[in-house]
């Protein structure tokens, strides 16, 4: 899958997962849009970019300030990771330095995020 298919791809799945999570305030196409600067990373790995860290992973922490949106912003970010386009997704907060509330993968309940 080229660079592009996999955003547009990435982009479709975090619309349809947003659906469930109509009381959460963030949608995936936010979530999308904060964390577009640490694509090229969770793609291809290497050192964390800066504009992934300040207006990627802090960004998108600090507008997730519920807890439903913190789930809502988990279920996409576990779709991410599913991706094999985005192999490198679960690294990104160890890498850039960011505490989440849990682990970016296929396998979180995001329903256990508080």
């Amino acid at each position: 899958m080229g660079r592009s298919s996999g955003i547009v791809c990435l982009m479709v799945m975090c619309m349809v997962l947003s659906a469930p999570h109509a009381q959460a305030t963030i949608t995936c196409g936010d979530v999308t849009g904060y964390i577009s600067p640490c694509l090229a990373y969770a793609m291809n790995g290497g050192g964390c970019p800066a504009n992934c860290l300040l207006e990627g992973v802090k960004g998108l922490n600090n507008a997730a300030a519920t807890t439903s949106d913190r789930q809502a912003t988990c279920e996409c970010l576990k779709t991410l990771a599913g991706s094999t386009s985005f192999s490198h997704a679960a690294e990104i907060p160890d890498k850039c330095g960011v505490h989440i509330p849990y682990t970016i993968s296929p396998s979180t309940d995001c329903t256990k995020v508080t």
